[in-house]
């Protein structure tokens, strides 16, 4: 792709989502995490009705009488885009790919969260980490993160959720908005996922092609393992196999909605024919 196309496809993307960030998603974003932070400020006397809770003790023990903490609203928050960008997500079939579904999530989820003021930041992985963008502000930073998506090529196939999850871990300090946009398939992130829960205000969003639930029956074909390169006939009228298909998606479906739930984070599920406006507003107003 040369330069010129580039950016006519950022340019492109940017007048669809920030159209949809502006109008929709910014009031939604702005109820469903403005003000979630909370930072220390001050001590004051305690006064009757302060929960116990936030009493300073090493204050109350050297005045010897009772102080408590004072928190105030975060003004500013930081987002965080961390996009599975191993070979699995360059699959689709009828209507899009996965990765381009991703990219306009990614920059709409960004541009509600410039309007906001807030920082954004963007980590690819694979089983590597691939690229990192630290938070920054504007529409410019938006941009590039935009066009990093739409042009980059991932040196390395295969998905490993788990360590992009510690790097995410010791690279923001500060609470922020995380959120892990993948297809999922893999295993044994479900540990790491919980202590960055309890630090991070995190979402996973799973998008997957219907095909990849639902096998269809088009009899023998030559299928493809994007991230291992393997070449395998299957035979899609056999009933069993595509019952097997079924019950594969359907395990590592469950498997994402409890790893996100035990680490008391949220999820949002979005075929590559669906809408994915209406299934984040719906996500979004459920927060709010």
């Amino acid at each position: 792709m040369t330069t010129k196309e580039i950016l006519k496809k950022v340019r492109k993307i940017e007048i669809k989502t920030k159209r949809l960030s502006d109008h929709i998603f910014g009031g939604e974003y702005h109820t469903s995490f403005k003000g979630r932070g909370m930072t220390f400020s001050e001590v004051r006397p305690y006064a009757f009705g302060d929960d116990v809770r936030n009493i300073d003790w090493n204050v109350t023990a050297r005045y010897r009488t009772p102080f408590v903490k004072v928190f105030e609203e975060e003004r500013e928050l930081t987002m965080l885009l961390a996009v599975d960008v191993s070979q699995s997500e360059m699959f689709g079939t009828r209507h899009q790919l996965k990765r381009e579904m991703i990219t306009e999530i990614v920059a709409t989820l960004a541009f509600s969260a410039t309007q906001n003021n807030d920082k954004v930041g963007l980590v690819l992985f694979s089983d590597e980490i691939e690229l990192f963008i630290p938070p920054q502000k504007g529409r410019s930073h938006v941009l590039r993160i935009i066009r990093e998506l739409v042009d980059f090529q991932p040196k390395h196939k295969k998905t490993d959720i788990s360590k992009a999850l510690k790097f995410i871990y010791n690279v923001i300090k500060k609470k922020a908005i995380v959120f892990l946009i993948s297809d999922f398939m893999d295993e044994n992130y479900q540990d790491t996922l919980q202590i960055l829960g309890k630090k991070h205000d995190l979402t996973g969003i799973k998008i997957y092609d219907q095909v990849e639930k639902d096998m269809p029956n088009i009899g023998l074909v030559l299928l493809d393992d994007l991230e291992t390169g393997t070449r395998t006939y299957v035979d899609t009228s056999n009933k069993m196999i595509r019952r097997a298909h079924n019950a594969q998606f359907l395990r590592m479906q469950d498997q994402f909605k409890k790893a996100f739930q035990k680490a008391g984070s949220g999820t949002i599920e979005i075929a590559t024919r669906e809408s994915y406006i209406k299934k984040m507003l719906q996500y979004f107003k459920a927060r709010g």
